[in-house]
Parts: C-alpha cells; structure tokens; sequence
C-alpha cells in the first residue's frame, strides 16, 4: 500500500497549525440569502468538511464591498457588521468539529454576472472577459465590457479589502484568502490581453502585479500576524481555461518574488493539473514554481483526486499543502477515506444543476 503519512503531519501557515495537509479547496456554491448573509444550510456544508478530516477549509469567494466587488447573485459578502455575525457561526461549527477555516476575499471585476449594488462592473481596462457568463452560476450571455477602473475606485478596492479581512477577524477566521486567480478583478490586472494600462498597473510583470501586492500588503498590515494571510494564483480563468503567461517562468518568478515581498504566509495556485509543467518548454508546475520563487509556504490544488499524485507534490518539495475542490465535493471525507483506505464516491454532476448551490439532500448523505 503506497505510503500517504506525508498527508497527515501537521502544519503550520503563518499563525495556524493544522493538525494535517489536506485542504479544502474554494468552491462558490451561490447559497446564501440574497442580501449576502451566510445560512444554516452553509453552516452544515462547511461543518461536513471539517468533520470529514479536512485540516483547513477555505471559504468560496466573499465580496467585501458594496460597490463592483459582488460577482454572482446569492453571493456571501463580508461587507458589512451583519454578514460578519452570520458568518460568525459558521466558524463556529468548523472549529467544533476540529477543523481551521480561512475566509477567501474576492472581487469579481468586469467578470461579475451578477451584483445587487450596481449594474455595471470595472476593470484594469475597458476590454470585455473571452467566453461567456455560466448558466449554474445564474449568468447568461458574453460578459459586458467594463469601465476602466479609476485610481480613486482603485483606492476603495483596496479599503474593501481591508475592512471585510477586520470583519473576518472578529468573525473568528483563522485567515485570509485574497482571490487573485480564475480571472476575478487582481487576475484581469495580471492578464496582458485584459490590462492595457499605461501607467505603473500595467506593461511589465511588475506593473501587473503591482495592485495585487499592494493589497496583500495592505491586508497583512491591518490584520496583524495573529492572522494568516494568502493570495490564490492560476493563470486559467473561469472564462479562459487555456491562458497561460506569456513571459513564462521569467514572468512567474516576478509574480512569486513580488507577493512573497509583502509578509504574507502563503501562496495557493491552481490550475487544471496541479503537477502538470506550468510552461510547454519548462518542467515545473506553476506550484512548483511558487515554492521556489516566494519564499512561503504554498498550497497546490488541480486534479488531486488520487492520494498518490497528492502526496507526491509534498514529497517533491513542489507544495505543503494540497486542496481538493471537486473531489471533496464528491466525497466529504475524503482524508477519512484515504486513511481507512476505503473507495471514493463519483462526483453527482446534480450538485451544479440547475445552478451551483448547496442542494438538502447533499447535506443528507453520510461524512
């Protein structure tokens, strides 16, 4: 029997140790009220993970303002005092059940579909998301083209940011999660064909990754380091699943050594296959590549369904931490099963139908 100890040794990101490296991915599942508030029904998602031996669950994205951050209707949102209380419980019922949770904080940018706020969106620059808005999220249709993002609209994003990662604090989240992959607002600013901007936000790697720096930076400072911060990293997009960065491994060293620069603990990246070479003529996964050029600890999701291929990225050194998304989605206690060497359920593909919401009956079935 092939050895997965690697997966159950603690570890420790920032101020937060797990009792093992088996995370739950972000996952958005469009289940809370329409005014942003985290429900009952969210509570018992969340608890199931925790119960079913996931060292560290990671919330689905959280709008944190009330202006072009929201990206899906029926969001949660940490933008304000009463989205933090409901919140609140939900932390409640994953540390009872033995688990430590971060709080993923994104802004959906010229790729919302859907915001209660407003009826329009922003972006590094007015050029429209390739693809189409998806159905099981409640969207219809190309994206629309969004207005470039002002440097005062530009200030209140990071403000946002700020004060829904305060929120999370006092909400009890062991971290913070800034969404910068899968094409949401940070992404665009770091994609050459969406951010056409001439002034220091855009041209080089530099540039691009600039917004997303300031705002880990400006998130670690507020919150202080009795809280683990992070940022997610892919190149693919919801809308775009085969981009990749143009400057290759010059460019993605760029981007590590500046996120690594401003004090946060952790890097995740994700992408299709998480041990697959980020680059054609390269060798190393984009994970691979975060370890060696960030300098912090990184989580690595993408295709890790199988123990033996997640256990082989700890043991290359490429990543600390994995995340399971779809896998934990078809099986809750995947680590319990792992380690009772027991087989794995089939993703139910009902779980998305008719949009991507938390369904009673998947609360039904046993963890």
């Amino acid at each position: 029997m092939p050895d997965f100890t690697p997966l159950w040794s603690p570890a420790r990101i920032g101020s937060t140790q797990l009792t093992n490296r088996v995370a739950l991915a972000p996952m958005t599942r469009i289940s809370a009220t329409e005014d942003g508030h985290a429900t009952e029904k969210m509570a018992s998602y969340y608890e199931a993970f925790a119960r079913g031996g996931f060292g560290l669950l990671i919330t689905e994205g959280i709008y944190p303002d009330t202006a072009f951050s929201q990206g899906y209707l029926f969001q949660p949102g940490l933008a304000t005092t009463e989205q933090a209380q409901c919140w609140a419980k939900v932390v409640d019922r994953v540390h009872a059940a033995g688990a430590k949770i971060f709080a993923q904080l994104m802004h959906a940018g010229a790729q919302a579909q859907g915001n209660r706020f407003v009826e329009s969106s922003v972006g590094p620059s007015a050029v429209a998301p390739r693809g189409e808005q998806l159905g099981f999220y409640r969207g219809e249709g190309p994206f629309p083209v969004p207005s470039e993002i002002t440097a005062d609209q530009m200030d209140e994003v990071r403000q946002g940011f700020v004060a829904a990662a305060l929120r999370a604090k006092e909400a009890g989240f062991d971290g913070i999660e800034i969404h910068g992959a899968n094409g949401y607002l940070l992404d665009q600013f770091l994609t050459d064909y969406l951010n056409k901007r001439t002034d220091s936000y855009g041209g080089s790697p530099e540039n691009r990754v600039r917004f997303a720096a300031e705002i880990c930076h400006a998130v670690r400072e507020a919150v202080g380091t009795e809280m683990t911060v992070g940022i997610r990293i892919s190149q693919s997009k919801v809308s775009d699943n085969h981009h990749r960065w143009s400057g290759g491994t010059e460019e993605a060293k760029e981007i590590f050594a500046a996120l690594g620069a401003t004090g946060i603990d952790f890097v995740h990246t994700t992408e299709y296959r998480a041990t697959a070479p980020a680059f054609g003529d390269g060798t190393q996964s984009l994970a691979a590549l975060a370890k060696e050029h960030s300098g912090v600890t990184v989580i690595a999701n993408g295709s890790l369904d199988d123990p033996e291929t997640a256990v082989s990225l700890l043991q290359d050194g490429a990543a600390d931490i994995v995340a399971l998304g779809k896998a934990a989605l078809a099986n809750r206690n995947w680590p319990h099963r792992v380690r009772d060497n027991r087989a794995f359920d089939e993703l139910d593909t009902r779980l998305f139908a008719p949009v991507a919401d938390v369904k009673d009956w998947e609360l039904e079935l046993p963890v």
